[in-house]
């Protein structure tokens, strides 16, 4: 019986430790596209690299189907994106 608890404890411990790196990363991710969207609003030079490079580790803890996967963004979705908020001010 302890071995099957053993067993599930290691289990549980490892969805954890996925929901915990997964977490980690969406706010990094977050993090580099409102960087992205300030930079465009500005009308500056802006690179997406840091969030697909994010994005694809996310999608690596998501091959286990624990967690969702995620777009990969390109500089036209983040200029369509600030076009948005840019017609929701005017």
């Amino acid at each position: 019986m302890s071995e099957v608890h053993q067993a599930i404890t290691a289990h549980v411990q490892k969805q954890h430790a996925i929901l915990k790196k997964f977490a980690m990363l969406d706010a990094e991710r977050e993090r580099h596209i409102e960087e992205a969207v300030e930079r465009c609003r500005r009308g500056e030079s802006f690179t997406v690299e840091l969030i697909n490079e994010v994005t694809k580790q996310m999608n690596e803890l998501a091959k286990g189907s624990l967690v969702p996967t995620r777009r990969y963004v390109t500089p036209e979705m983040v200029r369509e994106y600030v076009s948005r908020l840019e017609g929701k001010r005017s």
